[in-house]
């Protein structure tokens, strides 16, 4: 008999008992993974002891909450921010749960209907499902006034929390292609970029919410997101409590569709996983193709000889390097959110935005670092002082690609968003005056104080015992970048104070002369060295 007709008359295991194969699978997972090393465990047990704190102190200020006049506000928009944070969990942290792969589930006897009722049960289990439980009872203990919302709470937090879960498991059954590819690597690299960015939300919004008076100006937006699930299994809650029945039930309807939905979609990706073949080698070779294209548009665009050679490596290090990416989507959206950010809440400045230039300047620091050992490549073609000047003058070239535009575009939209377009010319001159230090400064660290970026350790830059290595090119590298950059930040300085700001647009066309002076004057005195050092440079790079 073959294996699916084996499952299929119950020669396989039942729902019941796969679901304690499964649980018993994912915390030997679990215990294995901690085993491999101390470090692993430690950060393990730190994130239980810091999400359990957390968690706590989140479920004794919902109960404190409770019968407030923002409660059911507050509540609501958590519980959909939760779910959302549930649904790109795995795009952004594959790696945090192995059972999210259900790919490495195609061999086994196993029909996707038990499959997908083991899996949810799983699922239950791990930090994550014990955060969310710790929510959505905090929520239910703020909102529940009476039997019959306690009665409606015992469907709506099982619901609410069944559906993140499940929403997770969807998602990841949709990408699981994407998330065991490179670019699924990407996105991994990329999650310490997208929880920045969300507290530099949650900071703005609180900080309106505090202007505007309280939770009351997000009323309107929780009347909405109350009928959304899972939310709206919360709301159900509310409903229940003011005496509205028929909205409560209406609510929990609709949050048992969404999970119904859920698992039916998790359920048919998953079938389409397990019976259909892997066209991912086929994807990859129209990628490859699609991007052959692209390199032969990019070159005609480029100059020629070395200089083009080298530029076009460099922007496709930028594209194709998962670290070298999250290097450059990390500058570029902090550096764009700082300035802005400071602009809507009325306390930046135009000037602030000499802080995206320095988010990328950075990016000269190490250039050969991003080579590691294939960095002997480069050494063979360089043999004089001549071609040493060559290679750093094409890299800096790489990276004013992107970044004059870039400083132009960040510093005028943040002029309009202040409505200071007087400093515009100034904040300009100033910033191309860092940003050619920047690119100076950056090509002689890379020459001194090289090191290597592994390759294969996950979020770590460094290879071990390098450290003190990249503490002195970064740091040592900004406060010489402000040294040197005082002979443009004082005249500008000084004329504001003197209120003679009729003249600050002299400062636009002196700091790219002194910017261009000072990028040339880095290069010059970083070729002879960077050609005598091939050898050292090369053995720093190599050890990741």
């Amino acid at each position: 008999m073959s294996a699916p007709a084996a499952a299929g008359t119950g020669a396989g295991p039942g729902t019941g008992e796969l679901a304690r194969i499964f649980v018993r699978l994912k915390l030997s997972l679990l215990r294995n993974g901690l085993r491999q090393s101390s470090a692993r465990t430690a950060v393990f047990v730190l994130s239980l002891v810091f999400t359990v704190l957390f968690a706590a102190g989140l479920l004794i200020g919902l109960i404190v909450l409770r019968g407030g006049n923002g409660a059911a506000t507050l509540t609501v928009l958590l519980t959909a921010v939760l779910a959302l944070a549930w649904a790109v969990m795995p795009l952004f942290a594959p790696g945090g749960d192995e059972t999210l792969d259900s790919t490495r589930l195609v061999m086994l006897p196993l029909r996707p209907r038990p499959l997908v009722a083991a899996l949810l049960v799983s699922s239950l289990v791990g930090i994550g499902p014990l955060f969310a439980l710790c929510l959505v009872v905090g929520s239910a203990l703020a909102l529940a006034h009476g039997l019959a919302a306690v009665a409606v709470s015992l469907l709506a937090v099982p619901l609410a929390l069944l559906i993140c879960v499940a929403l997770a498991r969807a998602v990841a059954a949709a990408n699981v292609r994407l998330l065991t590819s490179r670019k699924g690597r990407d996105l991994a690299l990329l999650s310490g970029l997208l929880v920045a960015l969300g507290f530099q939300l949650v900071n703005f919004g609180v900080q309106r919410i505090g202007e505007a008076g309280g939770l009351s100006v997000l009323e309107p937006a929780a009347r909405i997101v109350t009928w959304l699930p899972p939310a709206s299994a919360i709301g159900s809650i509310d409903s229940a409590s003011e005496g509205r029945y028929g909205f409560a039930l209406a609510q929990l309807a609709l949050s048992a569709a969404a999970l119904a939905a859920l698992l039916w979609s998790w359920q048919r990706n998953l079938t389409k996983l397990m019976t259909s073949p892997d066209g991912s080698t086929l994807g990859a070779a129209q990628d490859s193709a699609t991007g052959g294209e692209s390199s032969g548009t990019l070159s005609r665009l480029l100059p020629e000889g070395r200089t083009g050679a080298v530029m076009l490596r460099g922007l496709r290090y930028a594209w194709r390097d998962p670290k070298t990416k999250a290097s450059w989507v990390t500058g570029l959206a902090i550096g764009l959110l700082v300035p802005l950010f400071s602009a809507a809440q009325g306390t930046g400045s135009v000037y602030l935005a000499c802080f995206a230039t320095g988010m990328l300047g950075m990016l000269m620091y190490n250039q050969f670092g991003q080579d590691t050992s294939a960095f002997w490549m480069v050494a063979q073609t360089i043999s004089t002082t001549r071609e040493a000047y060559e290679e750093l003058r094409a890299r800096a070239l790489a990276l004013l690609v992107i970044t004059l535009p870039y400083t132009v575009v960040t510093t005028a939209v943040t002029a309009a968003v202040l409505g200071d377009w007087g400093a515009l010319p100034s904040a300009l001159g100033v910033s191309f005056a860092a940003l050619g230090v920047f690119l100076g400064t950056g090509a002689v660290a890379s020459a001194r104080l090289a090191y290597s970026i592994p390759q294969d350790s996950g979020y770590k830059s460094v290879a071990p015992g390098q450290a003190a290595l990249a503490w002195m090119s970064l740091f040592g590298g900004m406060v010489a970048a402000l040294l040197l950059s005082l002979p443009v930040i004082v005249p500008t300085v000084w004329l504001h104070l003197s209120g003679d700001e009729g003249m600050l647009w002299l400062i636009l066309p002196a700091g790219a002369l002194y910017g261009l002076l000072i990028g040339w004057a880095g290069l010059r005195i970083a070729a002879p060295q960077t050609a005598k050092r091939l050898p050292e440079i090369l053995a720093a790079v190599s050890k990741g």
